[in-house]
């Protein structure tokens, strides 16, 4: 029964894919030029195996297209007027498509804390241009429950929320809710006693096994772990095995060699790559940056069986911090407008489950580095969309010019 069942997913994934190629090829110019130059037409490609004959579009080829062909690079299928919503991501990049699509996926992953009529849901990622916490806060009014629209950041505020309105749902990073949580007890409260927050909903970074151990043993929360990207939206979901993560039913994932595109088999390490049933903004082929792995075996919980193994790593030196990209380019250019400084390099550590990031910067001699490093600091989340901990001046020549723009020194455990 469940084999069945689960041919009729594939099947179902199958024929939307088709209808999807056929669209985005007659209307988007990008998918057009992508067929074109890849020798295929939407015939070509009948089901999800035949997807390895298209070309990946990678983020930075995408920050590309977009400079060179405003505002999507050539890959919207429908006129600008009928965008709902319009976002600006790091990269940066435009961000549009179909609203419905994103929610509707959220709508289903919601269903495993069973959220509802009487459910006050604090959504604790950025209001600000970028697009997670507002399909956030759709999903979560579609179900009928109450969307708080804290926002990142004033941990005070988001304690005093919490309590007072006696907050039974949080959507946002682990390390945030870490936060609340010790800010919370360092202002005298018995958190678990206190506060009535039954569920976390977590996705943007790396949930260490200690951290959600002691959110579901000492917090009494049931914690959900996701995954997704602010150009596709959220696709794969914890159940309640914890046995890795599932698919939406309404995308395709496919692990990729990332040097050939090609679609590798369970258990082997590549990048990971959807395609979205978005008929307005047609990313087909979008590849992550992340990489992963996948499972085939049957979960004891009944669901497809396909299965992502979290996240491994990163295909390029492309950085997330606190649920924000930061590219290489992004930072080449804007340091760019300061003159003064030589090198640079942007180390990211994590210290207590919080990321922390440090530009690393030669200056020239004579620099005022305190006014450098406050406009800095000042300006960087302008940029970036997330808040940079401090700048570390060092002597000459201590960057090589070969070095990384961006070091990762975080360990997962």
């Amino acid at each position: 029964m469940e084999a069945r069942a689960n041919e009729g997913l594939w099947e179902y994934r199958n024929q939307r894919l088709r209808h999807l190629v056929r669209h985005a090829y007659e209307n988007a110019p990008a998918i057009r030029a992508k067929f074109d130059s890849a020798g295929i037409k939407p015939e070509n490609v009948q089901t999800v195996k035949d997807l390895d004959k298209i070309p990946v579009t990678t983020k930075d080829e995408l920050v590309r297209l977009q400079k060179e062909t405003p505002p999507f690079g050539g890959f919207l299928a429908t006129p600008l007027e009928n965008l709902e919503k319009i976002f600006l991501s790091p990269g940066p990049l435009f961000d549009g498509g179909n609203v419905k699509e994103r929610v509707s996926r959220l709508v289903e992953m919601f269903d495993l804390v069973k959220v509802g009529r009487g459910d006050r849901v604090m959504v604790t990622y950025s209001y600000h241009l970028v697009p997670p916490a507002h399909w956030m806060d759709e999903a979560i009014r579609a179900l009928g429950a109450t969307a708080i629209p804290s926002g990142a950041g004033n941990t005070d505020s988001q304690v005093k929320i919490m309590h007072d309105l006696e907050v039974t749902g949080y959507v946002g990073t682990p390390s945030f809710l870490n936060l609340i949580i010790k800010r919370a007890e360092e202002m005298g409260y018995d958190f678990r006693g206190d506060f009535k927050l039954r569920f976390a909903m977590t996705s943007a970074e790396m949930l260490p096994p200690s951290l959600r151990q002691s959110f579901e043993e000492k917090y009494g929360i049931q914690v959900v772990d996701i995954i997704g990207t602010a150009d596709v939206g959220w696709f794969t979901y914890e159940c309640e095995q914890k046995s890795g993560y599932h698919l939406s039913r309404d995308i395709i994932v496919e692990i990729v060699d990332p040097a050939t595109g090609k679609q590798l088999g369970p258990g082997e390490l590549g990048e990971l790559v959807v395609t979205p049933f978005d008929d307005s903004y047609t990313l087909i082929r979008f590849g992550t940056g992340d990489l992963s792995a996948y499972t085939d075996e049957p979960c004891p919980c009944g669901r497809e069986p396909f299965r992502l193994l979290g996240m491994k790593g990163r295909v390029g030196e492309a950085v997330k911090i606190r649920g924000m990209f930061v590219h290489p380019n992004q930072l080449k250019q804007w340091l760019a407008d300061f003159p003064e400084v030589k090198r640079f390099q942007l180390q990211v550590d994590q210290v207590q489950y919080r990321d922390v990031a440090t530009l690393r910067v030669e200056a020239e001699a004579g620099t005022d580095k305190e006014r450098l490093s406050a406009a800095i600091i000042s300006r960087f989340p302008q940029v970036c969309m997330v808040k940079l901990d401090k700048v570390e001046f060092l002597p000459p020549d201590a960057i090589s010019p070969e070095a990384k723009v961006v070091v990762d020194q975080r360990k997962w455990e």
